[in-house]
């Protein structure tokens, strides 16, 4: 039906006949001349009629946005002055000689202005798609999955398929769970990442395995979370951590100066412990310039509880960081950055700002100045290389609270005065920590239990989990966790020291694992991986804020789809033939009695 797309149109087709089919994106009748801008998903030509061709005048005359249409017309080189450098074909224009509308509009439920809700964008979401943006980010997304695929064929990779209704695996979320009808009152779980069974593939001799994947997990959302999204899996055997991280940090240097022209070097690796010190954060955003600056042995003698508390206590941490020019703050700004690292449990932000570097404690503003002396003042403002005009905040508490509340704050502050650099700041986190303790003093994986530890036995790992540290590494880039990974644990006596720690009961671990225990007695090879979130991927290289711009038909915030009204009640015939009984709330029961009463 066409010959190519409206956006492919070009100065190389002048004195050519093209045959276009799209939509109305806009019409202009200009009483003897109607133009049309026509849009398929490759961008927007301009059309004109002229009285030249009465009767395909007469149509163009008469659609209206989206209408659906088909055409035909000679390319010509805009006239002198009239050339649109903010399109990719506004050097050309097409004289329009046939006309055919495939398809009328009612009019669209979105505004043509964009200033549609959410809620309004997802509920007619094919109406969405089409605008100029949201197709360019589709065409974007599948050319990133096609550079991937070919990239990992080409280096020996197996695209693999992995089961969808599996058994539930410890991946730190809620499962989605799917009733059987066949095995009444057992469930299946859609899987949260392919982790069993890439390990599986690995025992099996598949030695380089891929898959690009739907991944599942029940957890509150966020603007990069969603309840399905999609993984690049990867799995080798007999490659170790450094040679993993070597090869997909090819693959991402590749696809990046592939899709957008972008050389992002070597990539520097940080331990996970030095990534916390200096930037309260795993995934620490590198375009900004400055960093948490420790300061608790300058104030362990102050007479400021506050301050010389956590000094002293060994758990705890007195960390600043260094605002460039953010002495231009108000009084009320800092009090809203007070109530933002309450968020993280913080108690509340002190703060200096720097009028005079030079006259040290003499040239600084701060409530706190009293509890301090010119040596102590002297040496932070040495530490954090602080300048005339700007402003010191503090964090004093449990080292974790710090951490979080001032590496959050670093971020949020950087934003608002607009110190983050238009540069992409990638790296490589690794040596993390195998176990975080939780509120009653058990241990989970910061990663998984599938992670191995670095150059351990299982007996030296029971005797000290919490100093050891784990064979894993994460790649992040502007301060968002592109992809982790890890070596995989190919022992089975070490798997079994892990579930071990973790109070996993020899019972519970044949029920949920034993197919994995035994077949690690197999001759299980060396094995190591790591998994990219491609909706995250595509984001960042798009520049788009949430993975929802990137994703066809993504879920709301409370995990809907306004499009198709899903999640549903399900058919009572249905529930019945699966066993399963719905359980009302007793407020909704009480609510449809007083109701039956009242009818």
């Amino acid at each position: 039906m066409r010959t190519m797309y409206c956006g492919e149109v070009t100065e190389a087709n002048i004195g050519q006949q093209v045959e276009l089919v799209g939509w109305i994106n806009k019409q202009r009748d200009l009483g003897g001349v109607t133009f049309l801008d026509v849009r398929d998903r490759e961008g927007i030509v301009q059309v004109f009629f002229d009285n030249d061709t009465p009767e395909a005048t007469a149509i163009a005359a008469t659609v209206r946005n989206e209408f659906c249409i088909k055409m035909k017309g000679e390319v010509r080189a805009r006239p002198e002055g009239q050339v649109n450098k903010n399109m990719t074909t506004g050097g050309i224009e097409i004289r329009g000689l046939e006309l055919e509308i495939l398809n009328r509009a009612k009019p669209s439920p979105l505004d043509s202005n964009q200033t549609n809700s959410e809620e309004q964008r997802l509920r007619y979401r094919y109406l969405d798609l089409r605008r100029p943006e949201m197709a360019e980010r589709m065409v974007f997304r599948s050319k990133v999955s096609s550079f991937v695929r070919r990239f990992l064929d080409d280096n020996g990779f197996l695209d693999v398929e992995t089961p969808i209704l599996t058994k539930a695996t410890p991946e730190g979320a809620r499962d989605y769970l799917v009733p059987s009808r066949t095995n009444k009152g057992q469930f299946f779980a859609l899987p949260q990442s392919p982790q069993l069974f890439k390990q599986l593939l690995m025992m099996s001799g598949l030695d380089k395995y891929y898959q690009i994947v739907k991944c599942f997990r029940d957890e509150d959302l966020r603007a990069d979370r969603q309840p399905e999204f999609t993984q690049i899996d990867i799995e080798t055997s007999f490659m170790s951590a450094d040679e993993v991280m070597d090869k997909t940090e090819e693959m991402v240097v590749k696809l990046f100066q592939e899709m957008l022209d972008v050389d992002l070097g070597l990539f520097p690796k940080m331990t996970y412990a030095e990534a916390m010190r200096r930037f309260g954060s795993d995934k620490p955003d590198l375009r900004i310039d400055f960093e948490l600056v420790d300061v608790a042995d300058l104030l362990k003698e102050v007479e400021f509880n506050v301050f010389s508390g956590p000094a002293n206590d060994a758990d705890s941490r007195v960390a600043v960081i260094c605002v460039p020019g953010g002495a231009s703050l108000s009084r009320k700004n800092i009090d809203e950055y007070g109530k933002f690292v309450n968020i993280y449990g913080a108690k509340g932000l002190a703060w200096m700002k720097v009028n005079e570097a030079a006259k040290g404690i003499e040239g600084v503003q701060s409530p706190i100045a009293k509890f301090l002396n010119e040596e102590i003042v002297a040496e932070i403002l040495k530490r954090t290389e602080a300048k005339d005009g700007d402003i010191i905040l503090f964090g004093a508490d449990k080292a974790n609270v710090v951490a979080e509340a001032i590496g959050a704050l670093r971020l949020k502050v950087a934003e608002d005065l607009g110190l983050i650099k238009d540069e992409w700041k990638p790296l490589w986190v690794i040596d993390f920590p195998m176990f975080e303790p939780l509120e009653d003093g058990a241990l989970t994986p910061l990663h998984h239990p599938f992670t191995a530890p670095i150059n351990l036995t299982a007996e030296e790992l029971e005797a000290n989990p919490v100093g050891a540290i784990s064979n894993a590494y994460d790649m992040v880039l502007n301060g968002c966790e592109l992809g982790g990974g890890s070596v995989r644990i190919h022992k089975q006596d070490m798997q079994a020291a892990i579930f071990r720690i973790l109070n996993i009961s020899d019972d519970e671990a044949q029920d949920k694992f034993g197919f994995l225990l035994e077949a690690l007695q197999y001759g299980t090879p060396p094995h190591a991986g790591l998994a990219f979130g491609l909706d995250r991927l595509v984001m960042l290289m798009t520049k788009t804020t949430s993975i929802r711009e990137v994703i066809a038909f993504p879920k709301t915030a409370s995990a809907a789809c306004p499009l198709t009204n899903a999640p549903g009640f399900a058919n009572p015939a249905a529930l019945a033939e699966l066993n399963i009984a719905v359980v009302k709330e007793v407020k909704e029961a009480k609510a449809e009695k007083e109701e039956a009463k009242e009818g």
